[in-house]
C-alpha cells in the first residue's frame, strides 16, 4: 500500500507521525511525506520520498498580519492563519499532486487540515493523527466557517474529519476527538530523534524542557533554572533545536543539552517541568511521572488545565510563572505522592492502548 502522510513544517508536528511511519514502512509499505519546504531535507534524511506541501507557520502568520495590520488581535490572526492560509496552500499544492502520487491512504496531523480536504475531494481514504487537544467550542465554530468555502461538505468535524487515530487515553480523553465517527485509539509512542543519550545525573533528578517551539520563552527558561537551582536536585535542561549556549552559566546542579532521546531520559527521571506540549505531557504520563506544566501557547493551556484538574500535574500560568512560585510548586511536587500515584495510574492505561503496528493493520483494512 501506499501511504501518503502530511505535516506542518515543524518538528511538534512531525514527530507525532513518525512512529506510525516507520511502522508502515517497516511493514514493506510505500511510505510518502509533504511537508513545507524548510523541513523537505530534514524527512528526506529519514529516508522517505518527500515532497513541498504547503507552508510553514511563520510563512502563514506574516501574511495574516500583512492582510490584518500588526495591530490586529490574535483571535483574527490565528484563524485567517489556520482556518484559511494553511489550508488553502495544502490544498493548491495537493491537488495536482495526488494523481501523480496515487496514495491508497492518506494520513495527517490533525492542524494539516488542507490534506484532509485533498484527499476528500480526491476520494481518498483519509484519517487525522491528534496531535493536540480540539479547539474550544465557540473558536471551532468560527474556524469552521471559516473553511467551510475549503471544504465544501463538512466532515463530522472540521479538523479531526471522519476519522482519527486518538492518542490520548481515556483519563484526559479529549470530547472533541472521541466524538469523531471513525477513531482508531493508538498508545502515544515517542519519536526519539537518532542523538545520543547526554551524560545523565543520578536517577530522579528534575527534566526541563520547553519543547521545540519555546514562543520566546527563554527569559521563562531560565526563571525555571533559576527556581530549580535553590532545590536540592540534579536538573537536566533540554533546549531541542536551539543553542545551550544561549542560556549563558547554568548552576552546577544544572545540564543543559541540545536534542534528547526524551523516553530514555524520563526512564531515569524523577519529576518533569516544561511547556505542556501534547507530545510530553503524554511521554510524561506514560513514565508515570508527575510534572509541573509553563504553558507558553497554542494548546498547552488546554493540557494545563487538564491534568491539573485531574491532579497529575501542577501548572503555573500567565504572571504565577515566577521563580518562587516554581520553586514552590516544584517542592510539593516532589515531597508529596498523590500526583505520581495518579500519573502512574494513566501509565497503566496507556500501556493497554493499541501500538502503531496494531493500528497499521486496521489502518490498512479499513483503506482498503
Amino acid at each position: 500500500m501506499r501511504i501518503l502522510f502530511t505535516c506542518r513544517p515543524a518538528y511538534g508536528h512531525l514527530f507525532p507521525l513518525l512512529p506510525l511511519a516507520n511502522a508502515a514502512r517497516a511493514a514493506g509499505h510505500d511510505v510518502v511525506f509533504g511537508t513545507g519546504e524548510a523541513f523537505v531535507p530534514k524527512v528526506r534524511e529519514l529516508g522517505f520520498e518527500t515532497h513541498r506541501v504547503g507552508i510553514g507557520i511563520g510563512d502563514a502568520e506574516t501574511e495574516a498580519k500583512r492582510r490584518h495590520g500588526e495591530d490586529a488581535g490574535i483571535f483574527d490572526i490565528a484563524l485567517t492563519m489556520f482556518a484559511e492560509l494553511l489550508p488553502r496552500a495544502n490544498l493548491d499544492d495537493l491537488t495536482p499532486l495526488l494523481p501523480g502520487l496515487r496514495p491508497d491512504l492518506v494520513v495527517y496531523e490533525q492542524s494539516d487540515v488542507g490534506t484532509g480536504i485533498a484527499a476528500r475531494q480526491a476520494g481518498l481514504p483519509v484519517v487525522s493523527v491528534v496531535i493536540g487537544r480540539s479547539m474550544p467550542p465557540a473558536i471551532l465554530a468560527v474556524a469552521t466557517e471559516r473553511l467551510r468555502p475549503l471544504w465544501g461538505t463538512l466532515p463530522a468535524d472540521a479538523l479531526f474529519g471522519d476519522a482519527c487515530i486518538d492518542v490520548w487515553p481515556d483519563s484526559v480523553r479529549d470530547p472533541g476527538s472521541a466524538a469523531v465517527p471513525k477513531v482508531f485509539r493508538m498508545r502515544p509512542t515517542p519519536y526519539d530523534a537518532a542523538v545520543p543519550l547526554p551524560p545523565l545525573p543520578e536517577d530522579g533528578f528534575v527534566y526541563l524542557t520547553l519543547g521545540t517551539v519555546v514562543f520566546g520563552a527563554t527569559q521563562v527558561l531560565r526563571g525555571a533554572i533559576a527556581a530549580l537551582s535553590r532545590l536540592p536536585v540534579d536538573v537536566l535542561v533540554a533546549v531541542g533545536p536551539g543553542d545551550p549556549a544561549a542560556l549563558g552559566p547554568v548552576p552546577g546542579n544544572v545540564r543543559v543539552a541540545g536534542f534528547v532521546p526524551q523516553a530514555e531520559v524520563l526512564k531515569h527521571a524523577g519529576l518533569v517541568v516544561h511547556h505542556g506540549g501534547t507530545g510530553t505531557v503524554l511521554a510524561t504520563l506514560a513514565a508515570g511521572l508527575p510534572q509541573l506544566i509553563l504553558p507558553q501557547g497554542a494548546d498547552q493551556f488546554a493540557n494545563a488545565e487538564t491534568l491539573s484538574a485531574l491532579g497529575a500535574a501542577k501548572a503555573l500560568v500567565g504572571d504565577a510563572v515566577r521563580i518562587d512560585a516554581i520553586e514552590a510548586a516544584v517542592r510539593e511536587l516532589l515531597a508529596g505522592p498523590a500526583a505520581r500515584d495518579i500519573a502512574r495510574g494513566i501509565a497503566a492505561e496507556i500501556a493497554e492502548m493499541p501500538p502503531p503496528e496494531q493500528v497499521l493493520e486496521e489502518l490498512v483494512t479499513w483503506a482498503s
